[in-house]
């Protein structure tokens, strides 16, 4: 990996109820930090709403038929892989409302949307998926669900049961829908949690929280604002080349600014028949973003390498690693 001077910051902006901090961290300069939040890896309900709305036949087969177009784990790891690269993989544990949900819960029309959409993490399949991903050199993370940034005892479990399945603690995630609460990130600094990747836009992209990630609380515990969420695009099926103008004018801003730009892709959109466009854009990025000589990687090998407080052998270990570490720019492969 490659290190850059650094040429200064625009400090975090936007949100007014968290204190901010000016980073003193000397980072590799250009960064990409790669990010899919793991909402709904089976298709369920949404065939239904789709099939309503267009091409019925595909989408009430990939129904009956049992098929599952979001499960993409296996192609994003792919694609990441040939290019050299590895990315973040938050996991959701959205609590069932036959457990835990109250008769205002139950009347609650989005309580359900959430409900019908819901995974098991330790069902064999998804914990399989974990675990592949880990072991590959992916990051896994936690993706607090919906009430949890409000709830610590709820946030607490979610952590707890991932952390069971996966055999290792996590490092950081991000909170479903980006909610944020106002103590939310003292929650996740007092599990233990060391980043939150929350703070964006699932209708606008840009650098509205700053260039580089900062310290809410003047400590080791850091929040990397997200940049550019995939739904944000002009939809690249139809318009590729417009919503590729708009990536390739967040990466000029964010290398002539020295920043660290996170990217969000869920992955039901690398499934080429429902989201065309979407796999082949994300490929742009990663490979203009190398191409340009940033540091392209997860969010955790970020703040490990660049950001976690380490001591001086610690740090002498991880200059020497990255000084063999091979193509400048990317995040070692294992």
């Amino acid at each position: 990996m490659r290190e850059r001077k650094e040429k200064g910051d625009s400090g975090a902006r936007g949100d007014p109820r968290v204190t901010r901090a000016e980073p003193s961290e000397s980072g590799p300069g250009f960064a990409v930090c790669l990010t899919h939040d793991v909402d709904r890896p089976y298709k369920t309900y949404q065939g239904l709403y789709y099939a309503a709305k267009s091409n019925p036949g595909y989408h009430l087969r990939t129904l009956l038929r049992r098929e599952n177009p979001y499960w993409q784990f296996e192609e994003v790891m792919a694609l990441e892989r040939d290019l050299g690269v590895r990315s973040s993989f938050y996991f959701l544990n959205e609590p069932s409302l036959l457990e835990t949900g109250s008769l205002s819960d139950w009347l609650e029309p989005k309580n359900w949307v959430e409900h019908l959409g819901r995974y098991d993490l330790d069902s064999a399949s998804i914990a399989d998926a974990v675990r592949d991903l880990d072991g590959g050199g992916w990051e896994v993370g936690i993706h607090g669900s919906f009430r949890s940034c409000d709830d610590f005892d709820r946030l607490r479990t979610e952590k707890r049961e991932l952390e069971a399945v996966l055999g290792h603690e996590v490092v950081g995630g991000r909170q479903h829908h980006l909610k944020l609460g106002p103590n939310t990130w003292r929650y996740h600094r007092e599990l233990g949690l060391k980043y939150d990747a929350s703070p964006g836009s699932s209708s606008e992209n840009g650098f509205q929280h700053g260039y580089r990630p900062f310290r809410p609380f003047d400590d080791d515990f850091v929040v990397f604002p997200l940049t550019l969420m995939e739904v944000s695009l002009p939809d690249p099926g139809s318009a590729f080349d417009e919503a590729w103008a708009e990536c390739e004018r967040l990466l000029d801003e964010a290398e002539a600014n020295d920043a660290v730009m996170t990217v969000l892709w869920h992955p039901r959109y690398f499934n080429e028949d429902e989201f065309p466009g979407y796999r082949r854009l994300y490929r742009r990025i990663i490979e203009r973003a190398l191409d340009r000589g940033a540091w392209v990687g997860p969010v955790a090998d970020y703040y490990r390498t660049f950001l976690a407080e380490r001591t001086d052998e610690e740090s002498s270990e991880t200059e020497t690693e990255s000084a063999t570490a091979g193509d400048a720019g990317r995040s070692p492969s294992p």
